[in-house]
């Protein structure tokens, strides 16, 4: 019985973490430059006597992130900017570096490419972007090559992970990666562009409801076993 009960348990949480992320992904369908992200579930194995025979545990180990293109959106803005195919933008935040989609920048009163959130924008040799005093007439080429008037006088960094699973969201649309990023061979980048969120909306509903079912089915069998153990102990001390 008390395995019947870890093993429901153990279900039961890791539906929750997989509801609480889903309804992540919902909150931020209309975010600029999300990733929607999914739960990891793997199988523990425990022996349970000298014959063989085990039980079978579901975990959830861990969040895997969606890396799919987003839609992109024209908004003519000029430091609006957007990446198609593989890539990331690297933004210098208080607790390091960390790699977005969200390419909303706007430049500060010292000319510095910011975002929303005030963090800079860095370049391929992940150093801040300065707009030049007085600059008029900003292009940024597909490879992120920056120029005024004609002029280069930078290029903004595209950067992705050695490995897609070492990413971790931290917040927002940023991630933090266990090792280097690492500069992208070839990069395009769409001046005027915005990338939408990739989450879509009824995929996300369709599968809270599966996830709720679940849960409610994974209740009510413990709900059954608990009045088993109270039955099973009164019949004993009568």
């Amino acid at each position: 019985m008390e395995n019947a009960i870890y093993a429901a348990l153990t279900r039961q949480s890791g539906l929750m973490k997989e509801m609480r992320v889903v309804a992540n992904n919902m909150a931020n369908a209309s975010t600029t430059g999300f990733r929607r992200e999914g739960v990891i579930f793997a199988e523990h194995l425990a022996a349970v006597d000298r014959h063989g025979d085990t039980l079978s545990m579901a975990h959830a180990r861990g969040r895997m992130v969606d890396l799919r293109q987003g839609v992109l959106t024209q908004t003519n803005g000029s430091f609006d900017l957007a990446i198609e195919g593989e890539g990331f933008f690297m933004v210098e935040t208080p607790e390091g570096n960390r790699l977005t989609r969200a390419g909303a920048f706007m430049p500060s009163a010292e000319g510095e490419l910011m975002n929303a959130d005030g963090h800079r924008l860095l370049d391929e040799g992940q150093a801040p972007i300065i707009i030049p005093a007085g600059a008029t007439g900003i292009a940024i080429g597909s490879d992120g090559t920056l120029s005024a008037n004609g002029l280069p006088f930078g290029r903004i960094g595209v950067f992705a992970a050695p490995d897609p699973a070492g990413m971790f969201h931290k917040g927002g649309t940023s991630f933090a990666t266990d090792t280097d990023p690492e500069p992208v061979e070839d990069p395009r980048i769409r001046q005027g562009f915005l990338e939408e969120s990739n989450v879509d909306p009824v995929f996300e509903i369709t599968r809270m409801i599966e996830v709720q079912r679940a849960y409610e089915l994974g209740q009510s069998f413990l709900d059954r076993e608990d009045q088993r153990i109270r039955s099973a102990i009164t019949a004993m001390t009568r």
